[in-house]
């Protein structure tokens, strides 16, 4: 992982999986597996000019600027498809 966390991760490699509370997650079983497919949209790369404190904005939320660019036009599209519908 590239960002620090707070997580005790030693303490929590060192519980036994019995400890884990999963009450409010069914176990998903092989029918589940057998019916799953993976969606993912191809990326296609851009060139685009933002305007200077846009780009700056969204780069100071963290890594991954051009991800949340991405939903953030996907959800407008989204939206606008759902408006046009």
């Amino acid at each position: 992982m590239s960002k620090t966390t707070k997580t005790d991760w030693k303490r929590l490699e060192a519980m036994p999986d019995s400890s884990i509370d999963t009450s409010e997650m069914p176990e998903l079983g092989d029918d589940f597996f057998q019916r799953a497919e993976l969606h993912s949209s191809p990326k296609q790369a851009v060139t685009m000019r933002l305007d200077a404190d846009v780009l700056a904005w969204l780069k100071g939320q963290g890594q991954s600027y051009q991800t949340r660019i991405n939903k953030l036009l996907r959800a407008y599209m989204l939206a606008q498809q759902k408006q046009h519908s």
